[in-house]
């Protein structure tokens, strides 16, 4: 697997229109995340730093997973009109090691969806080179009030 070059400028997300998420839990030890919407697109994103890499000094792949699962998630809660969805499947591809500093966007699209179910599929890219795709089935959580 060939590592992806490294961007010789920093990237600044908000310069790029990408707006900055506080959240709780573990997703925000990972981040921080980013999103945008273009054009009903939702995308997330979150810049590398040397805090993310392993000890190849590339970014670790359980960081890589947990940004598709998140953005998978996300997505599948939007279209399940915001209720809960947990993944109950998440399969990954590593295509290609992601250096620290590189700006990670994932995105996702809705393949097949049924009253319980969201199957989908997603990649993560650096510019323009997908360096993970994956399959995802998430389980939509009805609420007590809904």
């Amino acid at each position: 697997m060939k590592p992806m070059e490294k961007t010789s400028t920093p990237f600044d997300p908000a310069l790029a229109g990408w707006r900055q998420h506080t959240l709780d839990g573990f997703i925000q030890l990972a981040g921080p995340l980013w999103s945008r919407c273009d054009e009903g697109e939702w995308k997330y994103g979150l810049l590398t730093e040397a805090k993310h890499a392993n000890p190849a000094s590339v970014i670790h792949g359980g960081l890589l997973v947990t940004l598709m699962d998140h953005a998978l998630s996300a997505i599948a809660w939007e279209a399940a009109g915001r209720l809960p969805c947990v993944t109950i499947q998440l399969d990954t591809h590593f295509l290609s090691a992601v250096q620290p500093g590189s700006f990670i966007v994932a995105r996702g699209r809705i393949t097949r969806r049924s009253s319980t179910l969201v199957f989908m599929q997603g990649a993560l890219s650096v510019e323009k080179d997908e360096v993970v795709t994956g399959n995802a089935i998430l389980k939509i959580i009805k609420t007590a009030s809904r």
